[in-house]
């Protein structure tokens, strides 16, 4: 079988030749699969777009139709632009009281250009990659901001509950609400407006307890058609949506309408609108990314892609248009993959608002309002405020503080003044300093650890009053881990003045200084303790470098010659080998010219582990068992590894074995004499390991 491994990009071509396609990358869906889903979710984000467009709309002071065309713009164009993949733009409710106060006083053909120059802002400052700034705001400020836009919401569709007109700003209305009160018992037309206003909010509450799967269809959607039904019957008679012409709404800006942007109060709307609807988009598609495991969001571009929308609703005289986060969790839950269901969700208002205009005229004014209330509760989230306390008292403060200062004042200066105090919170942590104050006789210290930052300078100015009486002070700053210019000036004031006034010794350390250590066994420490000289210690031995071991000598073949002289002695002076005796009629020794040396050995035997000689020697390899012709005992040789002395073998007198005349040899065995290697009685007797 053929292991032959392509190289990259091979197998795409094998495939593209053999006619095969490549394989889809694993999750991917179909392509009909994920139309299927959007299409289904755009109807779902659509149902749910609607009836807030028309509240976010009757909420601003508005006409109706200019919340439906940002909502179109949101779909339409901005579904397009890249950014988020999921997130759905349209008129948020968290600028419906922003937009009421501003038409309120400077009127509607203004919030065009006001809106067209927020737009460009963000087209600015996403070029710029400012987009990952927003997300290093606070999160107490945030959740606060979120808080103090929900609860303008709120105290403004208590009126529109009852089909009353709101006084303003969020304090008059609270100032109105014990006669708003009076009025309603009064009056039965604001008692019925109140009925379906409050059956429209309980919907909202209670729908997702209904079980499934009737409970997939959008709260707001089935608040908005009962209500109409309700109101249809006699005896209703309550306000209905005011709807019109779509086109006749838009109001192009023109260059003479950029006139009115010089006024201060203007300009700060821009502002306003420009911090507010950009946080607010970043911040929902920060919660959108932990919904779904697509895409993640690239916050610049989805910046930019705001800020090209802001700027479409601003030259069409539209409200100022935020990625929201109600549209946003509908579309994820809903099962959308891609950017097709934000559009064809923005297709589907077109339509609706260019055919089906008398069906809005349908609307009750006191059902929106309920579906607002549902929506500023939810941005006020009251347990997120006790969640808050209990977990950081400081952060809960800082959340606090945003959101009445926002009820209080307005959007911008509440969160500045968030801003502010989450800062100086900040500040206070960070400078946390501790002072230790030791006397000795007439020696004061102070030693400083932490950091000291201008918010402790009384509590430094009050240390070093305390050791001002001594008649010598140490202030031990060296342990400071970030001394600003404030608290050093302030330390090295006090030391000139103390110097000046001669009233007594003074010693400052800052960080990096070391103190000067006295001599061994003379003066005293600055704290008054006696001064003492640790031995010094014997530095550690520094290791001697490795020496290589020497290489082993590599196995050299067999050669029969030449070979060393062998002697054979009845009493060999030299060492034994240590090895088995050889099987034979006659035990031997061995004998080499040069005796072992002990000592001497390579640290790693080349063939048999045994020292190595100083001439060749190789390894006897197993020899066949033959039967001797005497038994002998053999005397013990050892272990193979030490070289014992012992008393050699004596060969018994007698005749020649037979044949050994016929060799030639005509001294008797054990007479001493060489053996020559191709000695063919002693191979014969003793093995072929014999040659010598």
């Amino acid at each position: 079988m053929s292991t032959e491994r392509l190289r990259p990009g091979a197998g795409r071509h094998a495939r593209k030749a053999a006619g095969t396609p490549a394989p889809k990358p694993a999750g991917s869906p179909p392509l009909a699969s994920s139309f299927s889903a959007d299409f289904t979710a755009s109807i779902v984000v659509f149902l749910v777009a609607l009836p807030l467009c028309i509240g976010v709309a009757a909420a601003s002071g508005v006409p109706v139709a200019l919340g439906i065309i940002t909502g179109i713009v949101g779909g339409l164009i901005v579904g397009f632009l890249p950014g988020s993949s999921l997130q759905v733009s349209g008129p948020a409710a968290g600028l419906a009281v922003l937009v009421l106060e501003f038409v309120t006083e400077h009127g509607v053909g203004l919030l065009g250009p006001v809106v067209l120059i927020s737009g460009i802002l963000q087209m600015i400052l996403g070029t710029l990659k400012m987009g990952r700034v927003f997300q290093s705001i606070s999160v107490s400020v945030v959740q606060g901001m979120l808080a103090g836009i929900g609860v303008p919401l709120i105290l403004s569709q208590m009126y529109a509950l009852v089909d009353a007109k709101q006084l303003g700003t969020a304090l008059k209305n609270i100032a109105g609400l014990p006669g708003l009160a009076s009025d309603v018992l009064g009056n039965r037309q604001m008692g019925a407006a109140l009925l379906l206003g409050v059956m429209a909010l309980a919907l909202c509450f209670l729908w997702r307890k209904v079980p499934a799967p009737l409970n997939k269809v959008p709260a707001p959607l089935v608040a908005v058609i009962l209500g109409s039904a309700i109101a249809l019957l006699p005896g209703f008679d309550v306000k209905k949506v005011s709807f019109g012409n779509m086109l006749d709404a838009v109001d192009f800006v023109g260059p003479s309408a950029l006139g009115g942007l010089i006024d201060p109060a203007v300009l700060t709307m821009i502002v306003t609108f420009t911090v507010i609807a950009s946080a607010e988009s970043l911040f929902s598609a920060a919660a959108v990314d932990r919904m779904h495991t697509g895409p993640r969001t690239k916050y610049n571009a989805e910046l930019f892609s705001q800020g090209v929308g802001n700027t479409i609703c601003g030259f069409l005289g539209a409200l100022p248009m935020t990625a929201v986060i109600v549209r946003s969790a509908a579309n994820v839950q809903a099962g959308a993959r891609t950017k097709v269901s934000r559009v064809l969700h923005g297709a589907w208002l077109l339509g609706f608002g260019l055919l089906l205009p008398g069906l809005l005229g349908l609307i009750p004014v006191t059902v929106l309002a309920g579906v607002l209330l549902h929506a500023g509760w939810k941005l006020f989230n009251p347990p997120a405020f006790v969640q808050m306390w209990r977990t950081d008292r400081g952060e809960g403060f800082v959340m606090i503080t945003t959101t009445l200062a926002i009820v209080v004042a307005n959007l911008l200066e509440g969160v500045l003044a968030g801003l502010a105090v989450a800062i100086v919170l900040t500040a206070l942590r960070m400078s946390k300093m501790t002072v230790r104050r030791t006397t000795d006789g007439d020696t004061g210290r102070l030693e400083l650890r932490g950091n000291a930052t201008f918010l402790r300078l009384p509590r430094l100015i009050e240390e070093l009053e305390s050791i001002s009486g001594n008649d010598r002070v140490c202030v031990d700053a060296s342990g400071i881990s970030h001394l600003d210019l404030a608290c050093r000036s302030q330390i090295e004031e006090w030391a000139d003045q103390r110097r000046r006034g001669g009233t007594g010794e003074v010693e400052i350390l800052f960080p990096g200084d070391r103190p000067e250590q006295p001599a061994a066994g003379e003066g005293a420490d600055d704290d008054g303790t006696p001064a003492t000289t640790e031995p010094a210690k014997p530095e550690p031995a520094r290791p001697e470098p490795a020496r290589p071991e020497p290489e082993p000598e590599p196995a050299r073949p067999y050669a029969p010659e030449p070979a060393p002289a062998l002697q054979y002695s009845a009493s060999a002076p030299g060492h034994s080998h240590g090895h088995p005796v050889h099987s034979g009629p006659y035990p031997r020794q061995h004998q080499h010219p040069q005796p072992h040396q002990h000592g001497s050995h390579a640290p790693h035997a080349p063939t048999h582990g045994r020292p190595v000689h100083p001439q060749p020697h190789h390894p006897h390899p197993p020899q066949p068992q033959h039967q001797p012709q005497a038994l002998i005992p053999p005397q013990p040789q050892g272990n193979g590894r030490s070289h014992p002395a012992y008393q050699a073998y004596t060969p018994p007198q007698g005749p020649p074995v037979q044949g050994y005349g016929q060799q030639g040899y005509d001294r008797p065995v054990g007479a001493g004499g060489d053996w020559r290697p191709d000695d063919e009685w002693a191979v014969r007797h003793f093995g072929e390991g014999n040659r010598r």
